[in-house]
């Protein structure tokens, strides 16, 4: 992991081919860091556990739609 450090107003930017994305410090209250994410449309961000709960109910939805097919599969097999 790479760790920096910034002060408020500063920016690190993470670049992969053509897409580039922003990260600024906007603020700081106590323990609480404000950030500001400039990133092209096509790339998602999100907190961690939004992203988590977004991959356990895509997860779910895909086991839901195997165990679907193989009910389908067995019924054929009858």
């Amino acid at each position: 992991m790479l760790v920096l450090s910034r002060q408020k107003d500063q920016s690190i930017v993470i670049k992969d081919g053509d897409d580039a994305i922003e990260i600024t410090i906007v603020d700081i209250r106590g323990d609480k860091v404000r950030l500001g994410i400039n990133a092209p449309r096509e790339i998602s961000v999100h907190r961690k556990e939004v992203y988590e709960a977004i991959q356990k109910e895509k997860e779910a939805e895909m086991d839901a739609r195997t165990d679907q097919r193989s009910r389908s599969v067995e019924d054929l097999e009858r």
